[in-house]
């Protein structure tokens, strides 16, 4: 921390959020000694689960991270960016940022207010809160997505996995988030079932015509998933996915459709709620928009990394290498202005 000459001090650099793109800034920046405090969030529901971690707190097993050749579970992976970022000197806040005031043209410090009601001013900011999948509500769905049973909101981070591999799985929703979803599955999966609650899709002709063009891939049309069923799994014990019970959407039937697997695909909502009359400038999907190449936002001194910013990849890999991006504008910053 420093001094700002009024005897109140002020953080060099606060970094809101801990996934992928949160743990890699704080890395880089407790390296660069800058001694960032890092605001981690807390468990909450809303309405699916969110975790200090990010999305990944909901993946079983990532394989496709370089350096595991063997796989990792999301949960240890995130505990193992933690514990490398805090052996640098990365200080841990358990709370949530629920207002900011940001100094837009530079003039001072912003500040920072927490659910817990803590006031924190910093030179600098990295936003990188992530985005939520957007879920369809069910009791069941929420549950078996944060235990490993075979729900998921990311086909490209767990579509590979021995538990969908060679059987019949589900992908929810319309766009071409959904079609890359059951493109990306239907390589593994005996049969993907692709299922809309309309008779037309609003994905691209290209991706209609790559996606349902495989042999594998079946569209079941108006219907919507009310309920998700499960059955103990044999070897391990676990609860897993049996079933979905689909509803026509016309004629009110349900019936129910046997899966191993359900990838929810009906979009992401970037966790920027709190930063809406902070005077950043956002894309028309809601994400923070970055003016040019790197993690500058428009406003001095506030920065953002990760899936907060990035509505095309969503992958840890990327988000971590925006995080690394965050962390060198913000020490270039803090330097440039003698605030380092």
């Amino acid at each position: 921390m420093s001094d700002n000459g009024s005897g109140s001090s002020v953080e060099k650099l606060v970094i809101i959020g801990s996934g992928p793109a949160g743990w890699t800034a704080a890395l880089y920046a407790s390296r660069a000694q800058l001694s960032p405090l890092c605001i981690i969030g807390v468990p909450k529901q809303d309405p699916g689960p969110v975790l200090p971690g990010g999305q990944l707190m909901l993946t079983t097993e990532v394989e496709n991270y370089p350096g595991f050749p063997h796989g990792i579970a999301g949960p240890e992976m995130m505990a193992l960016f933690q514990k490398q970022a805090e052996r640098f000197g990365a200080r841990v806040m358990n709370d949530d940022v629920k207002t900011v005031a940001f100094h837009t043209d530079g003039s001072g410090p912003h500040v920072l207010t927490t659910a817990s009601g803590k006031t924190i001013r910093a030179h600098a900011v990295i936003i990188a809160t992530g985005a939520t999948a957007n879920w369809l509500g069910l009791d069941n769905e929420l549950r078996l997505a944060t235990t490993g049973g075979g729900v998921s909101a990311c086909a490209v981070c767990d579509g590979a996995l021995p538990m969908f591999r060679n059987n019949p799985v589900a992908v929810v929703g319309g766009g071409d988030t959904a079609m890359e979803e059951a493109h990306h599955v239907s390589k593994f999966a005996s049969k993907v079932y692709v299922i809309h609650r309309r008779d037309s899709l609003r994905a691209s002709k290209v991706m209609q015509e790559r996606t349902l063009g495989k042999p594998n891939v079946e569209m079941i049309w108006n219907s919507q998933v009310v309920d998700v069923l499960d059955k103990k799994d044999p070897n391990s014990g676990a609860d897993v996915i049996r079933a979905l019970v689909l509803e026509d959407t016309n004629t009110k039937q349900r019936r129910e459709l046997e899966v191993n697997g359900m990838f929810v695909a009906i979009g992401h909502t970037p966790a920027t709620r709190f930063l809406r009359e902070s005077g950043l400038e956002f894309d028309d999907k809601g994400y923070i928009d970055l003016k040019r190449r790197g993690s500058h936002t428009n406003i001095p001194g506030v920065f953002a990394a990760g899936d907060v910013a990035d509505a095309r990849y969503r992958q840890a890999i990327t988000a971590a290498g925006m995080g690394c991006q965050a962390a060198l504008d913000a020490e270039h910053w803090l330097g440039e202005h003698s605030l380092a």
